[in-house]
């Protein structure tokens, strides 16, 4: 019965698919009827592989006592031992080993990791003696002993590797789940606060009230539109993407419109100029749609110049929706630009902002959903222009 301390061992030697190869050419290089590669502990001689034309009667996670072994003392000194012809040799004839297992021919190769552990050795031995002496012999099985001790080295970092990613899949998933659940949570008392808000507002006329009550309900839009970003984010790193919904829709135009009066009504400050003539029949969801368009409204009113206006331009081209909405203002930096679609981008990029960053990323993940694309380009001339794309119909419409 295999000591189950030691079937990680047998098991990563059993992976190697090269060591039936490796041991049936050490039994043809030395002319030896038994091959095998044995874990040696302080305590524990344990075959991991094994070629046995001899009926020695070991298989693999068979044991032989540590002591009654030359790996015991190969192990201490991490050298080749190899003779032809035992009972013929100067040590070996009153060695305990050739006597016990009746061997007249053994070689065995030390198998160190790259780390300096030892794992154990490659060997071979017969009850005849053989011709070994030959140095082409002794470097062609320490290349094989080498071969195996990479090959465990490499599955020792491809483990390491495997836990550190699972580790790291399973902390993402637990941070991205209590994203979800946070932002789920805080539409509750939010709601509360709007309808409060709103109750307020029917009961009094004082303008003082009213300029509050103003800014809470300014304050709670913000917020909703937060913690609907934090739950697109973590919807869509949880999912694959940011789920869509399309359909032919008859009046996106008429959602754009509603966009741009909302997010005008909350950026007073930003000027707003308009160009749309989408058509009808449009495929698509007209809510992500709508939410793209209001973060990238959000974004050009929060980060451009209020001296000019905002231009938005929404049409039909080759079978796509164009929607194109250009601010002036200070161009986004050349470090900022390759980050920009990403979560956090801003503050990654060490650039103060309101919100966390998370609009453009989600403005992307709508356009890409969508099979379309969005882009940027950014100059002092120009302006800072965001232009989303995306197929008008089916493919086979």
């Amino acid at each position: 019965m295999t000591n189950p301390a030691f079937t990680p061992d047998i098991d990563a030697i059993r992976s190697i698919d090269a060591v039936p190869v490796i041991l049936s050419m050490v039994k043809h290089l030395t002319g030896m009827r038994f091959a095998a590669v044995a874990r040696v502990t302080e305590s524990n001689w344990v075959a991991c592989a094994v070629d046995d034309s001899i009926d020695f009667g070991l298989k693999p996670g068979g044991e032989l006592v540590l002591e009654s072994t030359i790996c015991h003392e190969i192990r201490q000194h991490q050298q080749p031992v190899i003779f032809g012809h035992a009972s013929a040799h100067p040590v070996f004839s009153l060695h305990h080993t050739p006597k016990t297992y009746g061997l007249e021919s053994y070689i065995s190769i030390p198998i160190v990791k790259a780390n300096g552990d030892f794992f154990g050795t490659l060997c071979a031995i017969d009850s005849v003696p053989a011709n070994i002496d030959e140095p082409a012999i002794t470097k062609t099985l320490t290349l094989f002993a080498q071969l195996i001790a990479m090959n465990l080295d490499t599955q020792r970092h491809l483990e390491a590797t495997q836990i550190e990613l699972n580790n790291a899949n399973e902390l993402g998933r637990l941070r991205e789940q209590f994203i979800a659940v946070l932002g789920h949570d805080l539409r509750t008392p939010l709601s509360a606060i709007r309808m409060s808000a709103d109750l307020l507002e029917s009961k009094t006329e004082e303008k003082r009230s009213l300029n509050l009550i103003s800014a809470i309900r300014t304050s709670s839009v913000r917020m909703g539109v937060l913690i609907e970003n934090i739950l697109d984010f973590a919807r869509g790193r949880l999912g694959g993407g940011i789920p869509v919904q399309r359909k032919l829709v008859d009046d996106l135009q008429h959602t754009l419109q509603l966009t741009l009066a909302e997010v005008q009504a909350s950026h007073p400050q930003a000027v707003f100029i308009h160009e749309l003539d989408v058509p009808a029949g449009i495929y698509c969801d007209a809510l992500r749609i709508s939410q793209l368009l209001s973060n990238l409204l959000g974004n050009a009113a929060t980060h451009g110049s209020n001296s000019a206006p905002i231009v938005l331009k929404a049409y039909a081209e080759n079978d796509e929706i164009v929607i194109s909405l250009t601010n002036q203002g200070t161009p986004i930096s050349a470090q900022l630009m390759p980050l920009l679609f990403e979560p956090f981008s801003r503050s990654e990029a060490g650039q103060r902002c309101e919100g966390l960053g998370l609009g453009l990323y989600i403005a992307s993940q709508i356009a890409t959903a969508h099979n379309g694309t969005l882009s940027v380009t950014s100059t002092a001339e120009a302006g800072t222009c965001f232009v989303a794309r995306f197929p008008a119909r089916f493919k086979w419409v």
